[in-house]
This record gives structure tokens, C-alpha cells and sequence, in this order.
């Protein structure tokens, strides 16, 4: 076969593969990540396509209504990616301390409720506290990891 003819063809080949693949999809008003769709195809059948959509925002727990009410120092642990306890009970006056025991750096930061704050980034080991003074539901996340470590405190009377 001539040479520039075979290239001409791997080319054109080239060309049509990079035509095909993913394509991906963004839907406005929503603060939604929505991930690459692809498209499958198989000889003599037709394109099946298959998605994934990922949601970002955090999808707070609430505690029971029968959790106890915890004082003083109440510790939250920040562990594989995820929080211990995710939702808590508290009187006003308690402190809460989130300890990060991952070897990735975490953040708290409330999101609404009768207080606000926010903490910078804390590797392993370090802490942050925060003084509950008011009653009220506070929710809060991880702004690294928000979909996975979102957690609710309830601060009673």
C-alpha cells in the first residue's frame, strides 16, 4: 500500500475516534456538578448512552428528638472523609471541637443558623472550636469536601 495513502486513512480514522466519545451536559439554575455522559457504541446495535450526576450540596441530617444533650466539651471527629457524630444535641454554653484525625486538610464552616464562623483549613491533628451561645439549629460542612462531611448541630436552652 503507498505510504501517503495508509497515513491519509490513519488520519481520517484518527480524526473520527476523536469525534467520538463524551460529551457532557450542563443544566442551568442548579447548583449541581453534572459529570461527563458517554456514548457507547457497538457494532450493529445502537448508541447506548449512560450518565452520572453528581450533587454537591450537602444533604444535612437532623438529630432525634430523643438524642441526648450533650455539655461541656463535645467532640467531633473528622475521620475518612466523613464526620463523627454527623448530628448532635447541645446545650448553650457548650463548646464543640472538631478534631481532624485524616492526613487531608478539613474546614468548618456554618451554613445558616443563630450563629455564624468559619475556620481555615486544619491538617492532622489540629482542632477548631467553636462556643455555642444561642439556641437554634446550626447547619455546617466541609467546603473541601462538602457532599461527604456536612453535619447539623442542635443548640437547646
Amino acid at each position: 500500500m503507498n505510504r501517503g495513502l495508509a497515513s491519509t486513512i490513519a488520519c481520517a480514522v484518527l480524526l473520527i475516534l476523536a469525534g467520538c466519545g463524551s460529551s457532557s451536559k450542563s443544566s442551568s439554575g442548579s447548583s449541581a456538578t453534572t459529570a461527563t455522559a458517554t456514548t457507547v457504541r457497538t457494532a450493529n446495535k445502537p448508541a447506548a448512552r449512560s450518565g452520572l450526576k453528581v450533587n454537591t450540596k450537602p444533604k444535612y441530617g437532623a438529630p432525634s428528638s430523643s438524642a441526648p444533650v450533650q455539655s461541656g466539651i463535645v467532640q467531633i471527629a473528622y475521620r475518612n472523609i466523613a464526620i463523627n457524630p454527623d448530628t448532635v444535641r447541645v446545650r448553650v454554653g457548650s463548646t464543640i471541637r472538631w478534631t481532624n484525625y485524616d492526613t487531608v486538610g478539613h474546614n468548618v464552616t456554618s451554613e445558616g443558623g443563630p450563629q455564624k464562623f468559619a475556620s481555615k483549613t486544619f491538617g492532622e491533628g489540629a482542632s477548631f472550636e467553636v462556643k455555642a451561645n444561642r439556641a437554634g439549629v446550626i447547619h455546617y460542612l466541609c467546603t473541601i469536601h462538602p457532599a461527604s462531611m456536612n453535619g447539623t448541630i442542635e443548640v437547646v436552652k
